[in-house]
C-alpha cells in the first residue's frame, strides 16, 4: 500500500490503530457539520467507517490515507481516491477524492499539502483521465480548495436528498 510523504506530511493508508484518532475527530461537531452536514458520529459509525477504509484498500489499492504530522505524528485528518458507489444524482463516474482536516489544523495549509500529493499519485499512478468530487455548497472551505487545486463545478446534484455540487479534474496531461 501506497505511502506519501510531504513537506509536513505523513501519508499512509488507514490502520486499525487510527481508530481512537479517527473517532475523536468524528465526534466533533465542528468537523462533522460541514462534511457529513450533521452532529458527532456515534462510535459505532465511526468503525464502519474505519472498517471500509480497511477494505478499501484491500480490494482496489486505493483509499483513505491518515494524515499525520511528519514532526510528532500528530493525527491531522484524511485525504483519500474513493470509489463508495454513492447513490448520488448523477451518478459520480469516476475516482472520488474527499478530504478533511481537525478544525486545530485548519488554516494552515494542511489539506492542500495533502490533496496535492493524493492528486499527484492519480495522475501518475491511478491513470485515470479525470477524478470528482462532491461538496455541501455551505461548505466554502472545502469549494475554495477544489478550485485552487484544479477541480471545476460541472453539475449540480442530489446525495442522500441534500443539494451537492459535483466537481471534476482532469488529470494533469489528459
Amino acid at each position: 500500500m501506497t505511502h506519501l510523504l510531504t513537506r509536513r506530511l505523513t501519508m499512509r493508508p488507514v490502520l486499525i490503530e487510527d481508530f481512537g484518532d479517527i473517532a475523536d475527530l468524528w465526534a466533533n461537531e465542528r468537523f462533522t457539520r460541514p462534511i457529513a452536514g450533521r452532529g458527532a458520529l456515534t462510535t459505532e459509525e465511526v468503525w464502519f467507517r474505519l472498517l471500509r477504509d480497511l477494505g478499501h484498500w484491500s480490494a482496489l489499492g486505493q483509499g483513505n490515507w491518515s494524515l499525520r504530522m511528519r514532526d510528532g505524528g500528530a493525527y491531522v485528518g484524511s485525504v483519500g481516491v474513493l470509489d463508495y458507489r454513492r447513490g448520488c444524482v448523477p451518478p459520480l463516474d469516476a475516482p472520488e477524492l474527499g478530504w478533511g482536516v481537525a478544525p486545530a489544523f485548519q488554516g494552515q495549509g494542511l489539506a492542500r499539502e495533502a490533496l496535492d500529493a493524493a492528486l499527484d499519485w492519480c495522475d501518475r499512478v491511478l491513470n485515470a483521465p479525470r477524478t470528482v468530487c462532491m461538496i455541501d455548497p455551505p461548505n466554502a472551505p472545502s469549494l475554495k480548495l477544489a478550485e485552487r487545486t484544479g477541480y471545476r463545478p460541472y453539475a449540480e446534484g442530489t446525495y442522500q436528498d441534500k443539494a451537492v455540487i459535483l466537481l471534476e479534474r482532469r488529470a494533469f496531461g489528459a
